[in-house]
């Protein structure tokens, strides 16, 4: 089971209506269109037609297992003070002085662009539980990094 937010899980349903009603249609009829062309045994765009619908089809598959096994969760039940899935961390890096802010989301959400980290990553591993004041050490693969957390919230 993977946990959630309403936005991402949203994102994943967005992807898969995307998937079933816009690509796999265009690939389908690539393959007609290849087909129509004669001899398939040497027929470039039909291996590449075929190929782009596997590929499609495997991602189709991976994104219904997500939805599957998705379950949303409803942040007004979230603790707001101690740090958890979909908290807001604002924190300062000890050594260099230097302000992050990370929202903690599931495995499939995560995206450093836009500040959303992976539950299961060093960084979100070690605040887990913490809470504003609290200063952790994190192993990462440039070392172990001390930071100080400044806020929490959803």
């Amino acid at each position: 089971m993977e946990y959630m937010s309403q936005e991402g899980y949203d994102k994943w349903v967005a992807e898969l209506q995307h998937l079933e009603h816009v690509e796999l249609p265009q690939v389908r009829e690539a393959i007609a269109e290849a087909r129509d062309r004669g001899d398939l045994s040497e027929n470039f765009e039909y291996h590449a037609a075929k190929r782009e619908q596997a590929r499609l089809m495997g991602r189709l598959r991976f994104v219904q297992r997500v939805l599957e096994h998705a379950r949303v969760v409803d942040k007004s039940r979230l603790a707001g003070d101690h740090v958890g899935l979909l908290s807001k961390v604002e924190m300062t890096q000890l050594a260099t002085g230097a302000h992050m802010t990370y929202t903690i989301v599931s495995p499939h959400e995560a995206n450093l662009r836009e500040g959303k980290i992976s539950i299961k990553s060093p960084i979100a591993q070690a605040l887990l539980n913490k809470k504003a004041g609290d200063t952790v050490e994190v192993r990462v693969p440039a070392g172990i990094q001390r930071l100080r957390i400044e806020s929490v919230g959803q």
